[in-house]
């Protein structure tokens, strides 16, 4: 085996592996990623066996084709440190070892034979549906912070997405939550889509969010049993589902909040940031104080002091009500527009939180005791 590559094009391959492969394996084969240079390609292979991630880098010079393995994290530390842009000269030596060249350097990586690295034949039916790269990223960033971290309600840990119908118009619809908070983000499909509902893994959403991230095009996905996978133009992600029945989420959504609260978005954020900085640890509560058209945020800490600000608002009830600022602050980032809507029923119950700028998502954020 032995070609050339660009500098640029394989460090950025390869850092894309770092999110697919595990730190502490217990396999070696499983800390490597699998070299395939043919058809003037180079094939990058990574997994953790319960996602796949394949990467082409097309258009480089293959003078020998051929397959091997090697580290990744040593690979990728090695070429992110080479001349950027320049050439790198990569051959397999007669003692089975990589050899990287750029420049005045030399590099002899040790090697696994490619026969032991798992590969399974992935079989999809054809349920394949197109999305745009950017609106599936949108649907990724609005739910991710409410995905569980709780080891024990693995159903949780991740999000779950279905096909909604509304008024004959069909939309994939997210949703997440951790049972303190909740996201519900949708878009709109062209038409009706062959699709079973899924709960797709934390580690398999961050890492589909840093390929859609640099990447403006559409995206093909197509669900077997209790896999999925996502087609872009040089990458492939197949991932494992979670196993397991999302609960009934629509029955959480607040249905009797009247009372409506709404201020500019900028101000809040500053607001909930500023005061949530007198409490260490965030677990300490923002507490509202609701007059007409009058919000006070105080946060109070028995350790370090005490904070508060107060923003002229549009309202017109009286409520106290506490939330977690992280949760607050998660939801406020991630909306589009100039202000924010928030709608309460009493100090005990969940609140609705709406983006006048996006109709297709809204939150729920439930209040802290006392």
């Amino acid at each position: 085996m032995k070609f050339n590559v660009n500098q640029q094009d394989l460090q950025q391959a390869l850092n894309y592996c770092q999110g697919v492969i595990e730190k502490r394996s217990t396999l070696p084969i499983l800390s490597n990623v699998m070299l395939d240079a043919s058809n003037s390609k180079l094939t990058i292979t990574a997994t953790d066996l319960d996602l796949i991630f394949i990467h082409k880098v097309n258009n480089i010079e293959v003078i020998n084709e051929g397959k091997t393995t090697t580290t990744s994290s040593i690979m990728y530390d090695i070429v992110r440190k080479f001349s950027s842009g320049k050439k790198i000269n990569l051959s397999l030596t007669e003692v089975s070892k990589l050899q990287l060249e750029s420049e005045k350097s030399i590099f002899n990586l040790n090697c696994i034979s490619p026969t032991e690295f798992p590969l399974t034949d992935e079989d999809f039916d054809e349920n394949e549906f197109v999305i745009y790269s950017k609106k599936l990223l949108k649907l990724l960033n609005k739910c991710k912070f409410s995905v569980s971290g709780d080891e024990t309600r693995h159903y949780l840990s991740g999000i779950y997405f279905h096909q909604t119908e509304f008024e004959d118009k069909y939309y994939l619809t997210a949703v997440a939550t951790d049972s303190h908070r909740m996201s519900i983000s949708k878009i709109r499909l062209e038409n009706k889509i062959n699709f079973n509902p899924i709960i797709l893994p934390k580690k398999t959403i961050f890492q589909l969010c840093t390929l859609l991230d640099s990447y403006d095009g559409n995206v093909k996905v197509c669900n077997a049993k209790s896999k999925i996978k996502f087609e872009l133009d040089n990458s492939v992600l197949i991932s494992k589902l979670i196993d397991g029945k999302f609960p009934n989420y629509i029955q959480v959504i607040p249905k009797n909040n009247q009372k409506k609260l709404e201020l500019d978005l900028k101000s809040f954020l500053g607001s909930v940031d500023r005061v949530a900085s007198v409490s260490l640890d965030k677990k300490d509560g923002v507490k509202f104080i609701l007059t007409k058209d009058n919000l006070n945020l105080s946060v109070n800490n028995t350790n370090s002091g005490d904070g508060n600000e107060t923003l002229v608002v549009k309202f017109d009830h009286d409520l106290e009500i506490s939330f977690n600022s992280r949760y607050l602050i998660d939801v406020a980032s991630q909306l589009e527009g100039d202000s924010i809507e928030i709608f309460f029923n009493d100090t005990g119950s969940p609140a609705l939180i709406k983006d006048p700028s996006d109709f297709d998502s809204i939150y729920v954020v439930m209040p802290m005791k006392g």
